[in-house]
């Protein structure tokens, strides 16, 4: 078996982690995708650890390449279900990572990488970063619980990106002990520095001659609540520009239109990096109007902040509001409620020095709470206790050590 004494490995220069997610970015862009390849090129490069990820292919076929400094293994897929790629090779690779590396890293919801860890018993402490609950599949959901929740007694702790998903969350509320908070990092530096981004800016701001720019920055699917902001915008004497794509957008349209609204509301589809971060810059406030809890966090509102842009979110029972500090970074809303969103857009859209002050903050607790270096440093600390967690389960013959020599 692989040593244990992360905590040592880490000092030592040597310390090997092994992800383990549905897939790995790039090609595919996500929350979940950029936290594990954030935190994975952090770990290398700050840490100088060795950095495995073990996530499925597109194909049926095996694949592995190196994407800076990081060992990205791409399993052969043969299936999905309900968008989680099935690889049939994981419970095998699982037990052959437990010999070559210090501790396994899940990010769940993966339900085939959390079947495979129950079926392969790896010998070698297990985190998992939850970050989110399965909400809409209910169906998947009621038969996959029993393995879920078998999977997080088994690993040796939980790491969730705020206290509100410790207490929202069905699962992690039971297992408050075991969970512990780690912020989610960013490369703030580069999107705050982009070079050239505050003169895009001015660009940008001055297509809207004499108006506020509202800015949103995700999918268009039902869970970010696009509806119920472009329902609000008829209340706010504001444009809106909404940056990204999905199935949502041609019905978006028509409702922009048959509320009048079709000169105020630009879609502009996905943007590159540098034009994001102009975007940014060029709002007066970044709004995320969620309304469900798959929007487990909102690590755009983070990218808004960096650059010192307050932010107008829902109070969902998950990290949203935790992101975005009510009073502190940004407001707040009851989610679905257009009302409350325009009147909290118009709140800080007809409050210049309110939004000033905001700003500020935002940008402050950014760059104090959800950098990469904050991130990895946190993250180590959990990785020594969860080997000592490891070591002294097997020692008292815990849940862990079954059917262990």
């Amino acid at each position: 078996m692989a040593a244990v004494d992360v905590r040592g490995a880490h000092d030592a220069g040597r310390l090997r982690v092994t992800m383990v997610n549905k897939y790995y970015w790039p090609p595919h862009v996500g929350g979940v995708e950029a936290v594990v390849r954030h935190l994975s090129e952090g770990l290398v490069r700050l840490a100088g650890a060795q950095v495995r990820a073990l996530v499925a292919n597109e194909a049926d076929r095996r694949v592995e390449e190196t994407i800076n400094g990081v060992d990205v293994v791409r399993l052969s897929r043969q299936a999905a279900l309900s968008s989680a790629p099935i690889a049939a090779g994981m419970p095998l690779a699982l037990r052959e990572e437990a010999a070559r590396t210090d501790l396994l890293h899940f990010h769940s919801p993966y339900p085939w990488g959390e079947l495979a860890f129950l079926a392969a018993r790896p010998k070698v402490p297990a985190v998992v970063l939850y970050h989110s609950d399965i909400v809409r599949q209910k169906l998947m959901l009621s038969g996959y619980r029993p393995f879920l929740e078998r999977f997080l007694d088994e690993v040796d702790l939980i790491i969730t990106s705020s206290p509100n998903m410790i207490v929202g969350s069905e699962f992690l509320a039971p297992r408050a002990e075991k969970c512990r908070v780690v912020h989610f990092g960013l490369p703030l530096e580069r999107i705050a520095g982009a070079p050239g981004a505050e003169a895009r800016a001015a660009e940008l701001r001055a297509q809207h001659p004499g108006r506020h720019i509202v800015l949103f920055v995700g999918r268009l699917v039902y869970y970010k609540g696009a509806d119920v902001l472009v329902r609000a915008m008829a209340d706010v004497n504001a444009d809106l520009v909404m940056i990204g794509r999905g199935p949502l957008e041609p019905e978006l349209r028509e409702l922009a239109v048959e509320l009048g609204l079709g000169e105020r509301v630009t879609f502009l589809g996905e943007q590159e990096e540098a034009a994001l971060a102009a975007w940014y810059r060029a709002a007066d406030v970044f709004c995320l109007p969620s309304v469900e809890r798959s929007e487990a966090f909102g690590l755009v509102q983070i990218e808004a902040q960096c650059v010192g842009t307050p932010v107008v979110s829902t109070n969902l029972p998950t990290g949203v509001p935790y992101a975005n500090l009510h009073g502190v970074t940004g407001l707040t809303v009851p989610p679905n409620d257009a009302g409350a969103l325009a009147a909290a857009l118009r709140e800080l859209l007809d409050n210049e020095g309110l939004r000033a002050r905001l700003g500020a903050q935002a940008r402050a607790r950014a760059f104090g709470e959800f950098t990469i270096p904050r991130m990895v440093a946190q993250t180590l600390d959990v990785y020594a206790e969860a080997a000592a967690r490891f070591l002294e389960c097997r020692g008292r013959g815990g849940p862990r050590s079954l059917g262990q020599a």
